[in-house]
């Protein structure tokens, strides 16, 4: 049964000259990035902030900090199934790859891919679902099967051939800590992940990612101001190089300073004790455009298209694959 998912895998460059296709997901971050009078200053302003962050973590045997450049790749997986009898496709998800540069001897290196992470079926599962769910409840509810199907479809892409034979180590997933909890240092430093933070109990984002496999840690590299939010198979720790780690730290700062600059572009660091909040003032602003309100609007509108062109179409097709389909880990 799970062999009638299968995946295709396209890649487009992100980079000054970044044009949003017709087909990528209209509220992904790059998209907004790329549009407007100031596009290409956006995009030329964002891919300088990320190698200069490199190259200040990256800075042994480099003494001008200008030895590395970070290149970024686009990864948009579309699903393939058969049903109603006939051959159908869906976009999946968009992720982030990462190649690392040394200009000094001329070699590359194979980033970590994730990193960013934007989806059809998130959108729907949290901008239509649960507000639906929620609608007349007293109560907020969230469903105990909430974001199972997405999970599985996550975790069977990742174990998919298309995957394995692109990409040879599992993802890692960065994004923003929760506004909705407390955060507390711990005595571990990781020599580039930085100091680790702890919760006292998982957000809705931490047990979504765990329907889809994911472990979460929580770390603060020396030099931000907030922690970041990690999450991976595997050991984290252990199974990433440094230059690979600095590649996802770089390149994943650098789009919530932008993002969430009330967090991540603070002008003072997370406390031992850390509530993040989008509405303290004592910030910069990054230079760069960046429509926060267009993306919370967009999500809507996706999370619609894809309950009318996948979910309600296709739910029973859907149903039958994910009950033969090996329970999720975490």
């Amino acid at each position: 049964m799970a062999n009638e998912f299968t995946f295709s895998i396209t890649t487009t460059r992100f980079d000054e000259d970044y044009a949003p296709s017709s087909s990528s997901r209209a509220t992904t971050n790059f998209a907004n990035l790329a549009r407007g009078e100031h596009r290409r200053q956006n995009l030329r302003s964002a891919l300088t902030m990320i190698d200069r962050r490199f190259n200040d973590l990256a800075h042994w045997d480099n003494p001008t900090r200008d030895r590395y450049t970070v290149e970024l790749d686009i990864v948009t997986v579309e699903l393939q199934f058969t049903a109603e009898g006939e051959n159908q496709r869906f976009p999946l998800l968009e992720i982030l790859d990462i190649q690392i540069v040394d200009q000094l001897t001329g070699e590359r290196h194979q980033g970590i891919v994730g990193n960013n992470f934007s989806s059809y079926l998130r959108d729907f599962d949290f901008s239509v679902l649960l507000p639906a769910v929620n609608k007349d409840a007293k109560e907020f509810t969230v469903p105990d099967d909430f974001g199972n199907l997405h999970g599985l479809l996550f975790q069977h892409f990742l174990d998919s051939a298309a995957y394995q034979e692109r990409f040879p180590m599992s993802p890692v997933i960065c994004i923003s800590v929760s506004t909705s909890k407390t955060y507390r240092r711990t005595e571990n430093c990781h020599p580039i992940l930085g100091v680790e933070y702890q919760q006292d109990e998982f957000s809705r984002t931490d047990e979504y990612f765990g329907r889809m496999g994911l472990q979460v840690r929580y770390f603060m590299p020396r030099g931000s101001v907030a922690p970041l939010a990690f999450y991976f198979r595997g050991d984290l720790l252990s199974d990433y190089s440094n230059l690979q780690l600095i590649g996802t730290i770089s390149t994943m700062e650098t789009f919530q300073k932008i993002y969430r600059p009330e967090i991540y572009n603070a002008n003072s660091a997370a406390a031992s004790i850390y509530r993040p909040s989008l509405e303290r003032q004592d910030y910069s602003r990054t230079q760069i455009a960046y429509d926060r309100d267009e993306r919370n609007q967009l999500a809507m509108t996706q999370g619609k298209y894809t309950e009318e062109h996948f979910v309600k179409p296709h739910g029973e097709v859907l149903k039958r694959w994910a009950a033969h389909y090996p329970a999720p880990v975490g």
